[in-house]
């Protein structure tokens, strides 16, 4: 079985579909925060700092992943809202950091990216609960790693 590799403007397009999914359903998202703070904003906020990657993306080239992966990191960090948005930012520094310099990756390159992510964004949160974010993203990250183990 071969792995299949990502090129910048599939990526592009991979993360602005994900926004638009996450626009689609930001109030369902608000209506999940009761934890650990019960405000409601958690959907609002991850859809406005994901507008902003994503608009910056837009701004940018699409034919290198680690440029893509770049410009959205700097756009989530600009346009964090709230501590939702701000561990989003983090999480996509750790995972543009991982790629910068690949201008394609695959399977194995995307889990370990993710799993950068997650290191960075527990390294920037002072005090990590789990039941948040960071848990969500930490288990994605495990399970994208299995997955490419078997690619």
């Amino acid at each position: 079985m071969t792995i299949k590799i990502i090129e910048g403007e599939k990526f592009a397009h991979m993360l602005i579909e994900g926004a638009n999914n996450l626009s689609n359903n930001a109030k369902i998202i608000d209506a999940l925060n009761v934890f650990p703070v019960p405000d409601g904003d958690t959907g609002t906020n991850l859809n406005l700092t994901i507008t902003s990657g994503v608009k910056e993306v837009k701004g940018q080239s699409t034919e290198h992943v680690g440029k893509v992966a770049g410009a959205f990191a700097k756009g989530l960090l600009m346009g964090a809202r709230g501590n939702s948005g701000v561990i989003l930012s983090q999480l996509f520094r750790g995972f543009s950091k991982s790629v910068e310099g690949k201008e394609t990756i695959n399977a194995k390159d995307l889990s370990k990216a993710f799993e950068f992510g997650v290191e960075m964004a527990y390294k920037a949160v002072m005090k990590p609960v789990e039941g948040t974010i960071l848990t969500v993203a930490k288990d994605s990250a495990k399970k994208a790693v299995t997955f490419a183990k078997k690619k």
